[in-house]
């Protein structure tokens, strides 16, 4: 199996390499390992949802 490092992944995703840590330790990416204190991430892995949005909500302003 081939992985990416957090660096490659948050430029793969376009968020911070935070962010994708804290992904990690959720166990919200699977196949993610931790060797040597580094998470390596599956290549094939995709972006987790973001908890906070809601899926397929918009934000509708008011005029």
């Amino acid at each position: 199996m081939d992985y990416m490092t957090l660096k490659e992944a948050s430029e793969k995703w376009g968020v911070s390499s935070r962010q994708i840590n804290y992904y990690c330790t959720d166990g919200r990416i699977p196949g993610a390992v931790k060797m040597a204190g580094v998470w390596l991430i599956p290549k094939e892995a995709e972006k987790p949802m973001d908890k906070r949005r809601k899926c397929g909500a918009t934000k509708e302003y008011e005029q």
